[in-house]
């Protein structure tokens, strides 16, 4: 297996250093890969001796800086040059690590890789995929934040990347790809959707069309693809329902001895249930498009999240997703092949 080290930055999320360095322990504990911590140095010693860790291959990478949720993004990697985020993706540029994982401001980690080791070339912009619970098991969805106004040109990259990363991470043998809309039928839609209906309809792809959003989790398709306005709204939908649901159904539930006495019976399957649908279990949102692996992560998420965001981004780093997303392109006549560093 190949041996994959992961850049961590420790002083992204709402409570770092803590939960990066936990997740960091854990992570190597497991899957014995290297994790450099980038960030505080004291402060992330600090923590790491909350943790037995002998043997463990971690690391610490000093950065004086932290770009916070209200540090303007391109600013932020221009100015705040020693910033854990901007040093995380220096580490990768070096071939010192092969992926970047943080919980950070979300464009500031897109800016930070698109200004660090640049876009892949006949990749337009990069855009944020998620992966969310269906019917049927998973499915992908993109962009869900990075580029708020798109052109067709944009969300057939998303569609691309979104078949390489479903082929290659999920496993999908031939994935499935739909455009969200408002409706199934052709004449549906704005300008942008139906102009990119008619590029993608002649892809080497196997796109099914419109795809509407009472669609996302019956697992109609393994693709969705959208422009991060849409795709930004959709995911925070999606969180607070689920919130609610979760909310309102233990209110039923506490309210009447019956339904106490029901939910003890029936509580295997809301456990497995609520594992299905928890943030938690699917780790970090993967940036495509960019020549690195990297992971975003919420930036209140969990010890649990961040662990398996960093086995997320070992599992892209092996799958070779960026060098095969290079490979498409070229084979479509978009990019001259371009090699990506390796350890």
């Amino acid at each position: 297996m190949r041996s994959v080290v992961v850049a961590v930055d420790a002083m992204g999320g709402d409570n770092a250093p803590a939960v990066e360095v936990a997740a960091a322990v854990e992570a190597a504990r497991r899957w014995g890969m290297t994790i450099i911590l980038v960030g505080d140095a004291e402060r992330i010693a600090q923590q790491l001796q909350h943790h037995a860790i002998e043997g463990l291959p971690l690391q610490i990478h000093h950065a004086s800086e932290v770009v916070t949720m209200e540090d303007a993004a391109s600013d932020a990697v221009r100015k705040k040059k020693d910033s854990s985020i901007r040093v995380a993706f220096e580490l990768v540029r070096q071939n010192q690590a092969h992926a970047v994982v943080s919980a950070g401001n979300s464009g500031a980690t897109m800016a930070a890789g698109m200004f660090v080791v640049r876009r892949i070339a006949g990749i337009e912009r990069p855009a944020i995929a998620t992966i969310i619970p269906t019917m049927k098991g998973q499915s992908l969805i993109l962009d869900v934040g990075g580029n708020v106004d798109c052109r067709p040109s944009h969300l057939q990259h998303f569609a691309l990347m979104g078949d390489v990363y479903a082929r290659h991470v999920m496993g999908r043998v031939r994935p499935s790809i739909g455009l969200l809309s408002n409706g199934s039928e052709e004449k549906k839609g704005n300008d942008l959707t139906r102009e990119t209906h008619q590029r993608l309809k002649t892809q080497p792809l196997n796109y099914i069309g419109y795809v509407e959003g009472r669609d996302l989790y019956s697992g109609a398709v393994d693709v969705v693809v959208c422009d991060g306005f849409v795709g930004n709204v959709v995911l925070k939908v999606s969180e607070g329902l689920a919130e609610s649901i979760g909310q309102m159904l233990r209110g039923e539930l506490r309210s009447r001895w019956r339904s106490r006495l029901g939910y003890l019976l029936a509580k295997p399957a809301f456990d497995a249930f609520k594992k299905r649908v928890d943030y938690a279990e699917y780790g970090g949102a993967p940036l495509l498009g960019i020549c690195a692996t990297a992971m975003i992560c919420h930036g209140g998420s969990n010890v649990k999240a961040v662990t398996n965001a960093i086995h997320q981004a070992a599992e892209s780093v092996r799958a070779s997703v960026n060098q095969e997303l290079m490979r498409q392109l070229d084979c479509l006549g978009q990019t001259e092949t371009v090699q990506l560093a390796a350890l």
